[in-house]
């Protein structure tokens, strides 16, 4: 493959992240990426740990002179959110990103990029190759499965790391710092439902809902994007009670930190409505196209005729399902007192499928408040207990107090204004991050995150700005340089 960065710089950056656009590495599944990161530690000769879930530590002594420095710890995440749109056919487990540049923007061809977070991982293959960079004691960390469980960040052990500084890479735009996020957590409701006979005179169609944005349901979830299972559900709802239309097969979403784009539901309507569907359906899409004319310009409602499903859910599963997401709250439940603009809670329904005979409703809650997250949680349940679901909530993870007199905000701080004569933006997020794991792992570590500029991060128009990654490198590199001696 063409490595179409050439010519753009920091030119060791953009090459190891056109390698790394090479090497498949969705979460769960980082076998090739871990190899890859192993054999560049071999080839390089650099000091590299493994631990027993795969999470990588590379160590690169102080260049002469920065001994006494404090110990800096580099982190970042090996994986990537695996979507597509439908209609490309691409395997995250054994094909290559294909990047391309738009008005200086790289951005992938119908998928997800992966500049969150292989960009991260490229800076610090591109520090450690380099031995003209000024730097105290190093460690560069890397964690497996960020994206769908932060599994990696839980499993790391006590000494896997030595430095007493974090520079978390995981932030999304140049010029902001991070210092505090949200805690999350998981509720999945699961429906049985017995398999029905199809009956006579009824017509079988394919519904869907395509053409959304998606995007990151941290970051994303207060800009009114549409959400592709709520809008399917609706039209099922209503044309199931004007219509006597009976549900087969329903999909949509496929990762739980993603507001889903994309929904499909195999469906049956009896032969006398079949004409006035098709006109509901129709008056629908518009409906839709107008609620959402700023935020979801290229919405598709569509149906299309299918073979006949061999199967029904049945009818009172259907009915409580359907209730049940019509009712599931998704969306901003309640923004900051203390910080302005900030979304204190959130909870996304993310995916819903067939597996069998149980249909799995996928959602994710955040909140910057333990109780908070706790009562949103119990709020999602209610909905699917009322309806007869059995629900589990996972472990979660907790969120990232912020530190407003962290020395390390301070001092990258001053040298960001005193680089560019600007402010930074100094900030709490609403997305998760590893920082509130690993501060509960190593206590006392003080932590930031920053990075490049990075637009709709989880959804096929993941877009990282060109510009923004010399700004990065520098002022990465200015701060590596000016970290204090220890005390």
């Amino acid at each position: 493959m063409e490595n179409i960065f050439k010519g753009l710089e920091p030119a060791s950056v953009w090459n190891y992240f056109n390698e790394i656009l090479k090497v498949p590495n969705p979460s769960k599944q980082e076998e090739k990426i871990i190899a890859y990161l192993l054999d560049f530690g071999k080839k390089n000769n650099i000091d590299t740990k493994r631990d027993e879930i795969g999470n990588i530590v590379f160590t690169k002594p102080a260049t002469p002179g920065y001994e006494n420095r404090q110990g800096v710890v580099l982190q970042g995440h090996m994986d990537m959110v695996c979507e597509k749109n439908s209609d490309v056919v691409f395997d995250f487990e054994k094909d290559a990103i294909i990047p391309r540049i738009v008005d200086g923007w790289v951005k992938a061809t119908g998928t997800t990029l992966g500049a969150d977070n292989g960009i991260a991982v490229a800076a610090m293959m591109a520090i450690l190759t380099d031995n003209t960079i000024e730097h105290g004691p190093l460690e560069c960390l890397i964690t497996v499965d960020e994206e769908s469980g932060l599994t990696g960040a839980f499993a790391l052990e006590e000494g896997f790391v030595k430095g007493k500084i974090l520079l978390n890479m995981d932030n999304e735009d140049e010029g902001q710092f991070c210092i505090g996020c949200a805690g999350g957590k998981d509720t999945t409701s699961t429906f049985t439902f017995e398999k029905e006979e199809i009956p006579a005179a009824h017509k079988s169609f394919e519904l869907s809902v395509t053409g959304l944005n998606g995007g990151h349901s941290g970051d994303q979830i207060d800009k009114g994007l549409g959400n592709s299972i709520k809008m399917i559900n609706r039209i099922l709802w209503f044309a199931s009670q004007e219509f006597g239309l009976r549900l087969a097969d329903i999909k949509g979403g496929n990762l739980r930190n993603a507001i889903p784009r994309e929904a499909f539901a195999k469906v049956l309507v009896p032969d006398a409505f079949v004409a006035e569907f098709k006109k509901f359906v129709l008056a629908f899409e518009k409906d839709l196209q107008a609620e959402c004319s700023v935020t979801e310009p290229n919405l598709i409602v569509s149906l299309k005729d299918i073979a006949t499903p061999s199967y029904l859910i049945d009818e009172l599963t259907q009915s409580e399902l359907l209730s049940a997401l019509y009712a599931c709250p998704h969306g901003v439940f309640a923004m900051s007192m203390e910080i302005p603009g900030l979304v204190e809670t959130s909870t996304n329904l993310a995916t819903v499928k067939v597996k069998d005979n149980h249909i799995i409703v996928g959602t994710s809650q955040r909140s910057s408040v333990e109780t908070a997250k706790e009562d949103v949680c119990s709020t999602v349940a209610s909905v699917f207990y009322l309806a007869g679901a059995d629900v589990e909530h996972s472990d979660g993870y907790p969120g990232w107090k912020p530190n407003s007199k962290s020395d390390i905000k301070n001092l990258m701080v001053e040298r960001y204004k005193k680089m560019f004569n600007k402010e930074p933006h100094v900030l709490a997020i609403h997305a998760g991050l590893e920082c509130g794991i690993i501060g509960e792992k190593y206590v006392g570590m003080d932590m930031i995150s920053f990075g490049p500029t990075i637009k709709n991060p989880h959804s096929p128009d993941e877009m990282m700005e060109i510009a923004s990654i010399p700004l990065f490198w520098k002022f990465l590199l200015d701060v590596l340089k000016n970290i204090p001696v220890k005390n």
